[in-house]
């Protein structure tokens, strides 16, 4: 279903939100981010919007809008002055091992008053059969921000089609893409779009609150079928390498702690299910369009796939 009421969501809390909607502050964590720094730019030009992350010169060099302030979010004191008088607030969370980084954001989101939060999530966590850490950790937060009483609204995307770039390095040096299974299909997201979605919701907060809205692309896709597409879109050959599962876990543990990179083939082989492969109507729900193909995401970022990029790249989030 694309859109459930899951949060409780109270008369007092709808009159706090139900105001003014243009000119708030609206804090945005994870600023420099895949998602945080493309809301902040769609929401700049209305509001006063305050990025949260830990190094605010890095958010100046990478351009994400707003008044750039340096937070660890584990610091509990100054995340909750750094959300003092704000109105509304994006959260996006990024370390399964570190559950105090939402649990300091919902205590002082209450402290503040906060009118309303979307949180981003994972659609992972609608999946009985799915029990990995990072979704454990994703339904943990979505059950702290339910309980908290401020009503958020949970955006819950598939893996973002940005995912893809990791392979930039490789195509760039000799054109092939490692994979652990090419033949499972997933219905990818331009992570634009869920950063449209998201910016929707902050705009137009009441019809959202308490709500949980599903975000995929318009078709599931292989990983097989992304290579071709890219392919295509970049008039080259590209090969496939398929990986064995030691190889995809060596692969990961020279990137991330162990726990992580458990979870990332736990995720892979649940993938092989077809669970992954359902298509949503989160993002025409909530942005009033179809969401975007993987060839036009593939094609508006091209030259990452033909030489190193001057500036960073989307950074590489797994999703659910």
């Amino acid at each position: 279903m694309t859109t459930t009421r899951e949060c409780t969501w109270t008369a007092a809390h709808h009159a706090r939100a139900d105001g003014q909607t243009r000119g708030r502050r609206i804090v945005v964590t994870g600023a420099t981010g895949t998602i945080g720094r493309r809301v902040a730019r769609l929401l700049i030009a209305d509001h006063d919007v305050w990025s949260l992350n830990r190094d605010p010169q890095r958010a100046a060099r990478s351009g994400t809008a707003g008044r750039h302030i340096g937070v660890d979010l584990s610091d509990r004191p100054a995340v909750k002055e750094a959300l003092a008088g704000a109105d509304a607030l994006l959260v996006i969370t990024f370390d399964p091992v570190e559950p105090r980084h939402d649990r300091n954001l919902v205590e002082a989101a209450q402290a503040a008053g906060i009118a309303h939060v979307v949180k981003v999530s994972a659609l992972a966590v609608t999946d009985p059969g799915s029990d990995d850490l990072v979704t454990r950790w994703q339904r943990e937060c979505e059950a702290l921000w339910c309980a908290s009483g401020l009503a958020p609204t949970l955006l819950r995307p598939r893996v973002y089609m940005s995912n893809c770039l990791g392979w930039a390095p490789s195509i760039r040096a000799g054109g092939s893409v490692d994979v652990l299974d090419g033949t499972s299909p997933n219905a990818c997201v331009d992570p634009s779009d869920v950063a449209a979605a998201a910016a929707a919701v902050l705009r137009e907060p009441v019809p959202h609150a308490g709500r949980a809205y599903a975000l995929t692309g318009p078709q599931p896709l292989t990983a097989r079928e992304q290579v071709e597409v890219l392919a295509d879109t970049l008039q080259q050959s590209l090969r496939i390498r398929y990986l064995t599962p030691t190889q995809a876990m060596e692969n990961w543990r020279a990137r991330y702690p162990e726990p992580l990179a458990q979870a990332l083939l736990e995720r892979a082989e649940r993938q092989r299910s077809g669970v992954k492969a359902t298509v949503e109507e989160g993002v025409r729900t909530l942005t009033g369009r179809a969401p975007g193909a993987f060839r036009a995401w593939a094609e508006r970022h091209a030259t990452y796939f033909r030489t190193t990029p001057a500036a960073p790249a989307d950074v590489q989030r797994d999703r659910g």
